[in-house]
């Protein structure tokens, strides 16, 4: 018996340049597109407007509910508003949807640390650790955080 199958265009394209030994670039970033009202969060936040980026980032979260970036970014923007419980509720929820969110746990250990909760920043390093054991850009900048904190504690 003989199995039948198909290959879409751009299977094709990477069996052909796999035997011919070319090598061609594809688009990996499995992420959703990101809409208007995303974009324009990020827009807010790298001009440091945290109340326009709790806006179009609101908005964001109703569209697609369920997405981990938009909730670690919301969580970022109330962070550096000062309204720590919100921070914590966004970044708890970016958590519960993606567990190995490195900027989440990054970003909720320095909200523990101005919370003035160093044990809880640790934890979030030890995750950052266990994800990432290697080495991640997460990981470091949370440690020198939590290093910074206990150097001021003393």
């Amino acid at each position: 018996m003989r199995m039948k199958f198909a290959l879409a265009p751009m299977g094709v394209a990477l069996l052909l340049a796999a035997l011919s030994g070319v090598a061609i670039a594809v688009d990996s970033d499995p992420s959703p597109p990101v809409s208007s009202e995303h974009a324009a969060g990020k827009k807010a936040i790298e001009a440091r407007d945290w109340n326009g980026a709790i806006k179009s980032l609101t908005a964001a979260a109703k569209r697609d509910g369920r997405n981990a970036d938009i909730q670690n970014l919301l969580g970022y923007a109330y962070r550096n508003a000062g309204q720590l419980d919100a921070a914590f509720n966004h970044y708890n929820q970016a958590l519960k949807l993606d567990p190995r969110h490195l900027g989440a746990h990054e970003y909720i250990g320095e909200a523990y640390l101005m919370a003035n909760n160093p044990a809880k920043a640790e934890e979030h390093l030890a995750q950052l650790k266990r994800l990432c054991p290697l080495a991640c850009e997460e990981y470091d900048d949370l440690r020198k955080k939590v290093e910074q904190h206990r150097a001021r504690a003393k």
